[in-house]
């Protein structure tokens, strides 16, 4: 998996993505939209990757769309701006629907599209130095493709908030709002991380992958007989695979499960 725009490597059962454009604080431009959805794509298909790290190289995590990329943009027809446009609504969808959970690294200022990254990630964790911006009203543009994951984190309240406002807000606002998940100092950064995909690969590959799935399935759904016979019907097939029947042999016999052998 070769990119010019990004790095990825592999250690265990990890695949560590990382923005590699720090002269321009990550900004993201067609070829990285690019590469972010190949790359998001192969790892999904990959049954030796059970957990993504989205990292980013330089002081900043990503400042959003490139100056010169939004530029172009601006001499497109309107046609060539939706194919465009949805190009990064599929790479968001792409790290969202992932079936590995996704580690935000976040180790510096994530602004606009940068916070749509954070918001399409599962697990997020921040330095205490990093600074957070929906700041596309500023340009006189709006936050269209990230909005879906980034309402979903902040909730309708602060979304309105920070989308019209364009303020700046700091990772401890970031952590109170439901954005980010934890907030440590930057050298405690990589050790947080490494406790955080330890614990997901230490868990049933299948369990993880189903769980993921649960919560976007069920979350905002209204609780009603299909939803309930749905549950059960979920968990009923768990219980009958080959690993949750190990899953649970293991337990009851007090030994590792196969899983962690591989």
């Amino acid at each position: 998996m070769q990119y010019s725009m990004l790095e990825v490597r592999f250690a265990a059962h990890v695949a560590t993505v990382t923005l590699n454009r720090p002269d321009v604080r990550n900004a993201f431009n067609e070829t990285t939209i690019a590469e972010l959805t190949d790359a998001f794509r192969r790892l999904d298909a990959r049954d030796d990757v059970r957990a993504i790290v989205l990292a980013a190289n330089g002081p900043a995590f990503c400042a959003g769309a490139d100056l010169n990329w939004m530029k172009k943009m601006a001499t497109f027809s309107d046609e060539e701006n939706r194919v465009d446009a949805r190009r990064l609504a599929d790479m968001l969808s792409a790290i969202y629907r992932v079936s590995k959970p996704v580690v935000a690294r976040v180790s510096g200022d994530a602004f606009a599209g940068g916070v749509g990254l954070v918001a399409a990630s599962d697990i997020v964790v921040a330095v205490d130095s990093a600074r957070f911006c929906l700041s596309e009203a500023r340009l006189g543009l709006i936050a269209a493709t990230i909005a879906p994951y980034v309402i979903r984190a902040l909730g309708e309240r602060a979304s309105r908030r920070y989308f019209t406002t364009a303020e700046p807000f700091d990772a401890a606002t970031a952590l109170r709002l439901g954005l980010v998940h934890e907030v440590v100092a930057a050298d405690a950064l990589d050790t947080r991380i490494g406790k955080i995909t330890a614990a997901l690969c230490a868990n049933g590959p299948q369990a993880v992958r189903e769980s993921k799935r649960l919560v976007q399935d069920v979350a905002g759904r209204v609780l009603d007989e299909t939803l309930i016979d749905d549950t059960a019907r979920r968990i009923a097939r768990i219980r009958a695979s080959e690993e949750g029947r190990e899953g649970v042999a293991s337990f009851l016999e007090k030994r590792a499960p196969a899983w962690a052998a591989h």
